[in-house]
């Protein structure tokens, strides 16, 4: 399927209507586009996105430091679920639909107004395993998208049947979200993990009439600011919680070790994420569908990495209840994750087996390091010798060799 009608009008629009209600029909947007990025729209909505998971962040920081490990990560997990699949059905829609007419935009702000909501239901769903106000706020966010897909429906009838699907697909699941809230203590985990599917079924049903013309350099670079605006958390976090620290504990050497690790582990997970060409990994619907899928795995390790380095920071200052080892844990084993999670996404496409195989046994040793006697010492290596690993590969322009990275290839459309 190639695209040709941009969703910012063309030569077939009615100039009158559209001058009358100030709204463009949301026509797909050309897949081919050239210099696609992410609009201040986009960013914006990035933001306060990241306001959820901060505080799931917290509330995982908590549950892990006392020790309820099981408990903590449950809940970080299932409160993450909800803010990245909101997150990842609006990306992709906006990479294919994006209007950007007034009605649009507030549609958008709906789905901010609903992660708002959502992210003051956190606490009371993760420490008292109340969700009215968690499910609420998600629920607002997923309608909000449904009426933007019934649009797109009235606009381009080659798609009508894919955005019908996907309307009636997410608003059956959001009903059933709500019944869930009537069942007893809130219908416990089974519930969750059986509507989580159904919510991952919807696009994969949605897409087998015809795909969405998603940009793939435009969805790549969402997913890699979203992934650096994670991170910068995870600074920003460590640097508040050593602030805390050092006001009310000596062990200042150990603290500032910590501090210098932790940035270098972000710096080598940024370093890592951005050597690859996560576009190369979006040339069809299937890897479209992977791509979004398992970034879960990369954004909630992002997260838990800040969860992390503030308990290890509580345990050096003797306020955690946890051992040495378990709180290095909470920062290795989301380190290892994210190096995995990154690695099977896009590099292991780029690499030789050789270095392949180094990436693998070096996010090992990250995950294994929480034995050793200088954790954060030995987890920074590994992620330094995964840099040397992915930079000492062959890139166009260095040595001749187009290689895995090479030269820019016309972009095809995703098989239907």
């Amino acid at each position: 399927m190639s695209v040709q009608h941009r969703a910012h009008g063309s030569a077939g629009d009615p100039p009158g209507a559209a001058r009358r209600t100030g709204l463009r029909p949301m026509r797909p947007r050309d897949r081919s586009e050239p210099h696609r990025a992410a609009s201040p729209l986009e960013l914006f909505f990035d933001l306060v996105f990241v306001v959820a998971v901060s505080l799931a962040s917290v509330e995982l920081h908590h549950a892990l430091s006392e020790g309820h490990f099981a408990d903590g990560l449950v809940g970080y997990c299932t409160i993450f679920f909800a803010v990245w699949w909101a997150w990842m059905n609006f990306t992709w829609f906006a990479s294919a639909f994006d209007t950007d007419d007034w009605l649009y935009r507030v549609l958008t702000l709906v789905q901010m107004a609903g992660v708002l909501v959502l992210a003051a239901g956190v606490h009371d769903a993760v420490v008292e395993e109340d969700l009215t106000v968690v499910t609420a706020g998600y629920v607002v966010m997923r309608l909000a998208l449904v009426v933007q897909w019934l649009r797109a429906s009235r606009s381009d009838a080659s798609l009508r049947r894919t955005t019908r699907r996907y309307a009636v697909g997410i608003t059956l699941v959001q009903l059933a979200w709500l019944a869930r809230l009537a069942l007893p203590e809130q219908g416990g985990t089974w519930s969750f993990v059986l509507l989580a599917l159904a919510e991952l079924a919807v696009p994969v049903w949605a897409e087998r009439a015809r795909a969405t013309p998603w940009h793939p350099h435009h969805v790549a670079e969402r997913y890699g600011l979203f992934t650096l605006i994670l991170l910068g958390e995870s600074v920003l976090a460590s640097a508040n919680a050593l602030i805390d620290a050092l006001e009310q504990s000596g062990h200042l050497a150990q603290l500032l070790l910590l501090a210098g690790c932790a940035l270098a582990l972000a710096a080598g997970m940024w370093w890592v994420y951005f050597s690859g060409e996560h576009h190369r990994r979006l040339g069809s619907r299937r890897e479209g569908l992977v791509y979004g899928y398992a970034h879960y795995l990369v954004f909630a390790a992002a997260g838990a990495f800040s969860a992390g380095v503030e308990v290890l920071i509580d345990h050096e200052s003797g306020h955690g209840a946890v051992s040495a080892r378990a709180a290095a844990a909470t920062v290795t084993v989301p380190v290892a994750l994210f190096l995995l999670a990154t690695w099977w996404l896009v590099l292991r496409h780029e690499l030789s087996g050789a270095r392949n195989l180094l990436v693998v046994v070096c996010a090992l040793i990250a995950a294994a390091s929480a034995a050793l006697p200088r954790p954060l010492i030995t987890t920074a290596l590994a992620v330094i010798a995964v840099v040397v690993t992915v930079e000492r590969r062959a890139r166009p322009g260095l040595d001749g060799d187009p290689g895995r990275c090479g030269a820019e290839s016309p972009i095809s459309t995703p098989a239907a």
